[in-house]
């Protein structure tokens, strides 16, 4: 299992497809199950409140560590519990996708469809979001994996060396 996790903006759902065509396994999207799991939109969903769009992560986390092995991208807050990081770092290899503020911004754009980005400025709110998780991020993170100012192909190549069977 090889995990990606990095704030939004960082390259988890382009990355994630590319690595998992070069390597031969599935490519999981964590978002995607959450929203097939509970018929709602991520925005319907954190509109009940966060816990309840994290309550599912964690679910969908575990039960995909217990499958087979897979490139999977997971939302940009999964970290921040603890019990999904542990699941993370014992069934796989995690690698965080980071990248400064404004370049996450550039890439988000308006923020359609990213609750944690719905009031204000993005690259302000991606600085906070930056600094709220780099500790979880670093306790996550096997490996670090620059995506600022690269080629996707450079950052795929980085990714699949990370496979633990690549």
């Amino acid at each position: 299992m090889l995990w990606l996790v990095g704030l939004m903006g960082s390259g988890k759902s382009t990355i994630g497809p590319l690595a998992a065509d070069l390597l031969g396994v599935p490519f999981v999207d964590t978002d995607d199950l959450v929203v097939s799991r509970s018929g709602q939109s991520i925005p319907a969903l954190f509109a009940e409140g966060e816990a309840s769009f994290r309550a599912f992560e964690s679910e969908v986390i575990t039960d995909v560590a217990g499958g087979e092995p897979c490139i999977v991208a997971t939302g940009g807050g999964a970290v921040m519990d603890e019990g999904s990081r542990s699941v993370m770092r014992k069934s796989g290899t995690v690698v965080w996708l980071s990248a400064p503020p404004e370049i996450l911004a550039a890439r988000v754009g308006d923020g359609e469809g990213r609750p944690l980005l719905a009031e204000g400025e993005a690259t302000a709110a991606l600085e906070t979001l930056a600094a709220e998780r780099a500790l979880a991020y670093a306790a996550a993170a096997h490996v670090v994996v620059q995506t600022g100012g690269r080629e996707v192909t450079d950052v795929v190549e980085e990714v699949v060396a990370a496979w633990p069977v690549s």
